[in-house]
């Protein structure tokens, strides 16, 4: 596996030969994307904004996430992943968005959301693949479930979310 560093430099080419900008809208990373990608020197040529957005208020007020979202299907879901990825979108000037959402532990978990899991969502221009709503966005969103204590899984989360929009950007 790539190290977070050659991630954001290899994500910074893909981004820049486009003319795209990055936002995030993080939860459990409490930044962590963000600040990997802004390690890197020159990276506010395509590194937009990132919302930290850890708690349900910050979700709802900055990203526009539903509260009723967050009270039906709880804030680590695929719901309010997809939401945070869209909302990160319509409130920034970026082209390209992910969201993380997920328990980090070493509490909070349970049987039905064990500590480790992580709801993932990556958002961009509708012409890059099947558009979403009048908004006219690609969303795909993943959950994973990662092993380790906090830092670990927080560490897990950010190469992840590097690595899928990557990926993503290639094969589009």
């Amino acid at each position: 596996m790539r190290n977070t560093n050659t991630l954001v430099l290899e994500l910074s080419r893909s981004l820049l030969q486009r003319g795209w900008c990055l936002t995030t809208a993080e939860s459990c990373t409490g930044g962590l994307i963000a600040a990997s990608c802004t390690d890197l020197a020159g990276s506010s040529e395509w590194f937009e904004r990132g919302f930290v957005t850890y708690s349900n208020a910050a979700k709802c007020e900055l990203l526009g996430v539903d509260s009723n979202l967050i009270q039906q299907q709880g804030a680590v879901s695929e719901g309010v992943a997809r939401s945070m990825a869209l909302g990160g979108l319509r409130h920034s000037r970026a082209q390209v968005s992910v969201a993380v959402t997920g328990i980090a532990g070493p509490s909070g978990g349970s049987e039905e959301k064990p500590v480790g899991s992580v709801w993932f969502a990556w958002a961009m221009p509708s012409d890059a693949g099947p558009a979403v709503g009048a908004d006219a966005f690609w969303l795909t969103s993943e959950l994973m479930h990662f092993e380790g204590d906090r830092t670990r899984v927080r560490h897990q989360t950010v190469d992840h979310a590097l690595t899928k929009i990557i990926s993503l950007l290639k094969s589009k």
